[in-house]
Parts: structure tokens; sequence; C-alpha cells
């Protein structure tokens, strides 16, 4: 079989909200827990009560690689990940602008972007979520858990229509 690229796989339903996976993350990249240097970053939804883990999607047409007027976002098609180059990034937050998903940040510290490297292929935020709410995983799993997913709804939904259609009169 041939193997395709892994991604972050977040279920937000398993999420607690305990923030482990910004503490991992800034511990392994930047030497200290500091969740605002985060490549990770948990973002609560006050309203639903929910925890959601955020980070880069690896976008396949990035709009944070296109943006960059110095070219220092490139894609490493080894690990399908996209990738900033310290050295080259001026600091200048066009891709923080551009990105949909929220998932690049300004570094104060450093003057520098950064955004979610997957850890070299070995994500320390996986590694260290208990919950299983952030997962690496082949790319075609992450798609047939979301059609397994939506299929179940369906199911479940066409359930309640007949047994809310057998519950209305003349039927």
């Amino acid at each position: 079989m041939e193997s395709t690229a892994k991604v972050l796989q977040v279920n937000h339903e398993k999420c607690t909200g305990c923030r482990l996976c910004e503490l991992v993350c800034t511990a392994s990249h930047e030497g200290v827990s500091n969740p605002s240097r985060s490549r990770i970053r948990v973002i609560k939804w006050e309203a639903e009560g929910l925890y959601v883990p955020m980070s880069c999607q690896q976008c396949e047409d990035a709009p944070c690689l296109n943006v960059c007027p110095v070219k220092a976002i490139s894609r490493d098609e080894s690990l399908a990940r996209v990738m900033v180059d310290d050295d080259v990034c001026i600091g200048c937050r066009s891709c923080v602008a551009v990105c949909p998903f929220g998932a690049m940040h300004f570094d104060p510290i450093d003057k520098k972007v950064a955004k979610c490297d997957l850890c070299n292929g070995d994500p320390q935020c996986v590694r260290f979520c208990d919950m299983k709410a952030v997962d690496y995983v082949e790319s075609n799993e992450v798609h047939l858990t979301k059609k397994r997913d939506a299929a179940e709804r369906l199911s479940v939904a066409q359930k309640e229509g007949a047994a809310l259609h057998a519950q209305m009169p003349g039927s």
C-alpha cells in the first residue's frame, strides 16, 4: 500500500483544555514553557464550553507561502509540511494576516513568525496529549473518519425523522 502524508488530526470533543500541548510545544521548540509562544493554540469557545486545539493545516495551496515577500516560507514534501526559514524571515507578518486558521503567529521575543513544523515528524503535542485530542495520522485516515462520522450523523437524522413522522397524526 502506498504511504500518504501524515497530518495532525484534532478531535475537539476530546480536548479538556489542559493546554499541556502548548507547554510541550514551547518547551520543545523554545526551551521554555510559555504558551504565548506555542505553535499549537487551544482556543476556548466560552458560549459552547468547548476547547479547540488549533494548528497549521499544512495547506496544499498555502496562502502564507504565496504571500511571503522574501520567500521565507516553503513546502517540505518529505513531511508534507509548510516551513518558515527563520534566517530569511523579515518578520513582516503578511503570512499571519492571510492564514485562514490563525495558525501563524509572530514571536515578539525572536521577532520572527512561528508555526507548527510537525516536530520533524514526531509531534510532541501528540505524544503528550493523554486524551488523544490531537493525533498524527495518515491523511487518508482523516478522510475515512470524516466520512464515517458524516454517515453516522445521516443515519441518526434519518431514524429520528422516521420516528417523528410515525408520531404525526394521520401517518
